[in-house]
C-alpha cells in the first residue's frame, strides 16, 4: 500500500474511534453529534426522553456513514484505484463499498421505523410503555420522567457513553445508542464486581469502581448494569429506596471522608447534649436545607478562658452531616492523621471549636 492510503487510513481510523469513543478533547471542541445537531435535537433539560430518541437515532446514522465517509476520501487518497468508478474498483473494493452503503439504509430504515406514531416505537418508548397506566400510553410516563430529571436533587454521574442518573422514581443508564430506563419500586440492585485501581484519571489517589447489576421485576424490561465511584456509593444509596445487596465475594471500601464523617458522628454521640429552649424553634439545617438543625457549638473541652477553643454564640443552624463536612473541609489531605484532633473556625461566625465541643440538640 501506497503512502498516502497508509497516511489517510490511519488517520480517517484514529478520527472514528475518536468521533464514536468522544475523548474528552473531542467534547471539548464540540466534536460529537450532540453539538453538531444540537439545533435538531433540542434541549435535554427541556424534554429528556425525546431528546434521547432523536440522539441514539442520530448517533446510530452518523456512526454508520463512516465506512461511506472513509470509501469516498480512499478515492482521493488512491485515485489510481480508480475507486470513484465502483464496476471498474478491486473485487475487494467493490465489496467494502456495498458494505458502505448497505449500513446507512439499514440504519434509515431503522430509523423511519422508530420515528413511526410520534417515536412510538422506539424502544426508549417501548420500555416506558410498560409502565404506562391502562387509561393513559407512553407519553405520561415520559413526562413524568423530564419533569424529575429536571429537579437539581437528582444523582448523575459518568462518562457522557455510560451516564447514570437517579431520580426520585426512575434508575437510568444512558449509553451511545440506548438509554435503559427501571423503576425503582420494581427493581433488585445487586453490587456484582468492585475493580481497584491505583490511580484515578482525575487525581492521584486510588479509586475503587463497582459494577451494579439492575435488574426490573418485570420480565420484559432488559437487565442492565451501572458503574459508578466507590466515593459516590452512598449518595447513590441515599437517592434509592430500595436496597442495594453485594456479593459475597465484594469489598466496597469507603472514601477517607465517608469513614471521617462515621467517626465524628460516633465521637459526637458521646459528647454533652445540648437543650435547646422552649421558646426556641429548630430550623431547617442552612448547609442543605434537607435536615432539621441537630448540633450546636459549645465550649466543652477546656474551662471558658482556657485552650485555643472559644465559645460560638450562634444558635443550632446545623445538621451533624452538613457540620462534619465542613469539619473535613477544613483539613489537610494529606495528613489525616491530624483531623480528629484539629480545630476549625465555626461556619457561620468564625469562632474556633474542636470536635469536643460539638454537641447533639436534645
Amino acid at each position: 500500500m501506497d503512502s498516502p492510503e497508509v497516511t489517510f487510513t490511519l488517520a480517517y481510523l484514529v478520527l472514528a474511534v475518536c468521533f464514536v469513543f468522544t475523548p474528552t478533547e473531542f467534547h471539548s471542541a464540540g466534536l460529537t453529534v450532540q453539538n453538531l445537531l444540537s439545533g435538531w435535537l433540542g434541549s435535554e433539560d427541556a424534554a429528556f426522553v425525546r431528546y434521547h430518541q432523536r440522539r441514539t437515532a442520530a448517533t446510530l446514522l452518523c456512526h454508520s456513514l463512516l465506512p461511506l465517509g472513509y470509501y469516498v476520501g480512499m478515492c482521493f487518497a488512491a485515485s489510481e484505484k480508480r475507486l470513484y468508478f465502483p464496476s471498474q474498483a478491486p473485487k475487494a473494493w467493490q465489496l467494502f463499498l456495498l458494505l458502505a452503503v448497505s449500513l446507512p439504509i439499514i440504519s434509515w430504515s431503522l430509523i423511519y421505523y422508530w420515528s413511526r406514531d410520534r417515536w412510538a416505537r422506539h424502544p426508549l418508548a417501548r420500555t416506558l410503555a410498560l409502565y404506562a397506566l391502562p387509561q393513559s400510553g407512553w407519553q405520561a410516563v415520559a413526562s413524568s420522567v423530564d419533569t424529575e430529571f429536571r429537579r437539581i436533587d437528582k444523582f448523575a454521574t459518568g462518562v457522557p457513553g455510560a451516564r447514570v442518573i437517579v431520580t426520585d422514581t426512575w434508575v437510568m443508564k444512558v449509553t451511545t445508542y440506548r438509554v435503559h430506563v427501571a423503576q425503582q419500586q420494581d427493581v433488585h440492585l445487586t453490587v456484582t464486581e468492585s475493580q481497584q485501581h491505583d490511580l484515578s484519571p482525575d487525581s492521584n489517589l486510588p479509586v475503587q469502581l463497582l459494577t451494579i447489576r439492575v435488574a426490573s421485576v418485570i420480565p420484559a424490561v432488559q437487565a442492565f448494569d451501572i458503574r459508578l465511584n466507590s466515593t459516590e456509593y452512598g449518595e447513590l444509596c441515599e437517592k434509592l429506596r430500595a436496597p442495594i445487596r453485594s456479593a459475597a465475594h465484594v469489598v466496597i471500601r469507603q472514601s477517607l471522608g465517608d469513614l471521617f464523617l462515621e467517626t465524628f458522628a460516633s465521637l459526637v454521640e458521646v459528647n454533652p447534649a445540648y437543650a435547646v429552649p422552649s421558646s426556641q424553634e429548630l430550623e431547617a439545617c442552612i448547609g442543605c436545607m434537607q435536615s432539621r438543625a441537630s448540633v450546636k457549638l459549645v465550649k466543652t473541652c477546656q474551662e471558658a478562658a482556657e485552650g485555643e477553643c472559644q465559645q460560638c454564640y450562634c444558635r443550632p443552624m446545623w445538621c451533624l452531616t452538613c457540620m462534619g463536612k465542613w469539619f473535613a473541609s477544613r483539613q489537610d489531605p494529606q495528613r489525616p492523621d491530624t483531623w480528629l484532633a484539629s480545630r476549625v473556625p465555626c461556619p457561620t461566625c468564625r469562632a474556633r471549636f474542636c470536635i469536643l465541643d460539638v454537641c447533639a440538640v436534645r
